[in-house]
């Protein structure tokens, strides 16, 4: 699978970054000021927040996971062409379909139980950005079509990954926050079974 990482100047890709003033849940959770209050409102805004952005992770993990299937399969097709038969698409398929473990990022170490949201949504996304690039049909593309589309797919797939490490940092403040509330005394297993 493609791995998550991206550099830090890495160009903004429209549609999928966040926008100031935006009304999308990214737009709201990678907004400066949705952690500038965390450590003075109540215990149960504390959770809903950090929910809100494992939602976002969520969705921002199943959209990263259809875009690396589709750059397998472009990458899977160019080594064909080369003559690398380990790289066959036929060879690879069941490891790009697989959504296990070993479509999880590496060295993370987290485990995310929250199921994406729109899937639909997010499906026909990646199909239009599919249709854009011109993958639909990679065996009648030329290599340097199939090229030009493995840039811009991974590129789209860097700014997705981006996204997602900066939502998974919105998740490790909450959680550090209400980890500091039960720690100090501030917050006690009373508050959490009350659901305050």
């Amino acid at each position: 699978m493609s791995s998550e990482s991206s550099s830090a100047s890495a160009p903004e890709v429209a549609g999928i970054d966040p926008m100031p003033g935006g009304r999308r849940r990214i737009d709201h959770v990678l907004n400066g000021d949705f952690l500038n209050d965390l450590g003075t409102v109540a215990l149960a805004d504390v959770r809903s927040r950090r929910h809100e952005a494992e939602q976002e992770e969520a969705d921002l993990s199943y959209v990263r996971r259809l875009l690396q299937g589709r750059i397998d399969i472009v990458r899977a097709e160019l080594s064909r062409r080369t003559g690398d038969e380990r790289g066959s698409l036929v060879d690879q398929l069941a490891g790009i379909l697989a959504d296990g473990p070993a479509s999880a990022p590496h060295g993370l170490g987290r485990h995310n139980t929250t199921e994406p949201s729109r899937v639909a949504e997010h499906r026909r996304s990646v199909e239009q950005l599919v249709s854009d690039v011109g993958v639909s049909d990679v065996v009648n593309r030329s290599d340097e079509e199939l090229a030009e589309s493995l840039s811009r797919l991974t590129s789209y797939e860097a700014a997705v990954s981006r996204n997602r490490r900066r939502v998974q940092e919105v998740m490790d403040a909450c959680t550090a926050e209400i980890a500091r509330r039960y720690q100090s005394g501030e917050a006690t297993v009373d508050d959490l079974l009350a659901g305050r």
